[in-house]
């Protein structure tokens, strides 16, 4: 008798990865990357009043896009400022993962959700440039809850992937400035480098994902040094990988979500433990059956479920 697999994908993703499998052999393209993330169904309808501003950074012009529930509230909403994720170098916000997450979160929580693109690293663009942007949007947020209808006292901040690590990164910082968000939203975050070891559930999990849909300590070789101009990890600030801060007391309560088959699960996972070590409190979750990134496939039923979850933490008084 044979014994049924502990980690089981997604019954929607699990044809799409054992196909990308089967093309390991004969050469993968691009195309074989982007299928895994075609959508699985049309995206959600909310009546939203969307528009875009530019704000001013320390240095430099914000692009925002502000997304509001239609009609007048009864009283100042809770606000989400939101990262998209893209390895510091990519990501917009059109991505799935910014604007489908921004308009499945203000319209569940009849909430106002900020994006932010943030400066991308580059060779001319280095930390904290993407967390100076990150920072000043949250600011302005606070300074302008009144046209946005936004409770000041309610304002989130929150990211998925390299977001979640500008999040948790600049929510430290804003901690330390006496100027701490409401609460954190992280999003299969990256708050360690080197990436903590695996647990032994994790482990086995990544054995049922082909090697290249993981995420390696060697890819992240090729990010870091762009993102931080050359300066060694470990000479790095904390506010960089808050997962390395000796003191994690006074962080906001925290909502952390990670993705079953995925490598940073447990830098997520780490940072929950943390936090909980630092008497904060963490709602933790594990998005079942998908990878890295789950957000970003519009129409997944996970993806739905984590907007339920993060719309929820909004509706808290």
């Amino acid at each position: 008798m044979t014994t049924p697999p502990r980690h089981k994908l997604h019954q929607e993703l699990a044809p799409r990865v054992e196909e990308f499998r089967r093309k390991e052999t004969t050469g993968l393209a691009l195309a074989d990357h982007q299928a895994l993330g075609k959508p699985l169904g049309p995206p959600e309808t909310w009546d939203l009043e969307i528009d875009d501003r530019d704000i001013p950074g320390p240095d430099t012009v914000i692009p925002l896009r502000v997304y509001r529930p239609a009609g007048q509230p009864s009283a100042p909403r809770p606000c989400l400022v939101w990262l998209h994720g893209g390895a510091w170098v990519g990501g917009d916000l059109d991505m799935p993962e910014a604007h489908e997450t921004a308009r499945g979160v203000a319209g569940r929580a009849d909430a106002v959700v900020v994006s932010v693109d943030y400066r991308l690293c580059s060779e001319t663009v280095h930390f904290p440039a993407p967390q100076n942007d990150v920072v000043a949007a949250y600011r302005w947020v606070r300074d302008h809850a009144v046209d946005l209808g936004v409770d000041p006292d309610r304002v989130a901040l929150g990211g998925a992937s390299a977001g979640g690590n500008l999040a948790a990164g600049a929510t430290l910082r804003l901690r330390d400035e006496g100027e701490a968000p409401w609460q954190a939203l992280l999003l299969y975050p990256l708050v360690h480098v080197p990436i903590p070891a695996p647990s032994d559930d994790l482990a086995a999990a990544l054995t049922q994902v082909p090697a290249p849909l993981l995420l390696t300590g060697e890819q992240l070789g090729m990010v870091l040094p762009l993102m931080l101009d050359g300066t060694p990890v470990e000479e790095a600030s904390p506010y960089v990988f808050p997962g390395h801060c000796d003191d994690l007391s006074g962080f906001p309560p925290t909502y952390v979500d990670n993705d079953e088959f995925d490598p940073l699960r447990s830098s997520g996972e780490r940072f929950a433990e943390q936090l909980r070590a630092a008497g904060v409190e963490v709602e933790q979750t594990l998005s079942a059956g998908v990878m890295h990134g789950h957000l970003n496939i519009v129409g997944l039923d996970a993806a739905h479920a984590t907007l339920d979850r993060m719309a929820a933490r909004l509706l808290k008084g």
